[in-house]
């Protein structure tokens, strides 16, 4: 009795490492306000809208990816930043995270009716509820975790009035605290169908990249 139930509990915590070794989607939620007209190969510089990001390299590497994205649909670095012709304005932020419980429960499922014996009041299933595996109330288990919460804002100006032409922000949700595993999935995130439809909020999922 008790080998079959160390097999149980073994094969249910090798089935949740294997869910946990898959590569997740990168799901994130876009809002983005525009009023852009078609890119002519007007020229941009990037700059930090949040002072405390202003010079390091760390804002430089995103800003190199947002303006490569920018350039894949048909605008131009300018040379000169004095001198482009929109100004992009980036910021980013991960917040502090917030812890969650949750509980996996082995026990019956009232819903499932395959293979089982006992009395019809009180049956249970091979696989889902097997008392002599896990005892009369199923085998459960409570699991805490940190959810983080990231963000991306991205403004573009025209440098010639200061007028907003696009103002987008994309934010996710993550087991990870890291930035340079958020905010470049962010941008991906961002562009996806650039610059949209204004005023619409859309979830976009960022497929893992391949290994």
């Amino acid at each position: 009795m008790i080998a079959r139930k160390t097999i149980a509990i073994a094969l249910a915590s090798a089935t949740l490492l294997m869910v946990g070794g898959c590569a997740q989607s990168f799901k994130a939620d876009v809002a983005r306000f525009q009023q852009l007209p078609a890119p002519q190969g007007e020229s941009f510089t990037i700059v930090a809208d949040d002072p405390r990001l202003a010079g390091g390299l760390e804002f430089q590497q995103y800003a190199g990816l947002v303006a490569h994205k920018l350039g894949g649909v048909g605008y131009v670095p300018a040379e000169d930043p004095a001198t482009a012709k929109l100004i992009v304005r980036m910021s980013y932020s991960v917040d502090e995270g917030r812890e969650k419980v949750r509980s996996t429960n082995f026990g019956p499922d009232p819903f499932y009716r395959g293979y089982g014996y006992g009395y019809w009041r009180n049956p249970y299933y091979w696989g889902f509820y097997d008392p002599f595996l896990f005892g009369p109330r199923g085998y459960q288990d409570i699991q805490s975790y940190t959810v983080y919460t990231a963000n991306l804002d991205l403004k573009i100006d025209r440098a010639a009035d200061n007028r907003r032409l696009f103002e987008g922000k994309a934010e996710a949700q993550s087991l990870s605290n890291k930035p340079t595993y958020l905010v470049p999935n962010l941008v991906d995130a961002m562009f996806v169908n650039f610059p949209g439809k204004s005023g619409e909020t859309v979830k976009i999922t960022v497929a893992p990249e391949k290994k």
